[in-house]
């Protein structure tokens, strides 16, 4: 879990994906739409993949990815990202947590 927190207070906006995902493709492309750079770890590449995979697990992420903080905050999956989109929540978050400037 530390690992995570660590990752995650890095950059504003942190994704958790896997390249064969096509959610977290969706996810990703989203962002790239706001201008948004996301800092993505693919669990594909990662060596420590598992030990990623159970933290997120812990912290609730079902299915693990993709899994997208924003602010050092776990906003969720698919669904709450798309759902905060939607209430038009989304941007206002991006630019509270510096990730969005227009």
């Amino acid at each position: 879990m530390e690992m995570v927190a660590n990752i995650v207070a890095e950059r504003p906006v942190v994704i958790f994906s896997r390249s064969n995902c096509c959610l977290s493709e969706s996810v990703k492309s989203l962002f790239y739409e706001f201008g948004v750079n996301p800092a993505i770890y693919d669990l594909n590449e990662s060596l420590r993949s598992r030990e990623i995979e159970q933290a997120l697990g812990r912290l609730g992420c079902n299915p693990v990815v993709p899994a997208v903080f924003i602010g050092g905050e776990l906003v969720g999956g698919v669904n709450e990202v798309m759902s905060l989109h939607l209430k038009r929540n989304l941007k206002p978050r991006l630019r509270q947590a510096g990730a969005l400037w227009v």
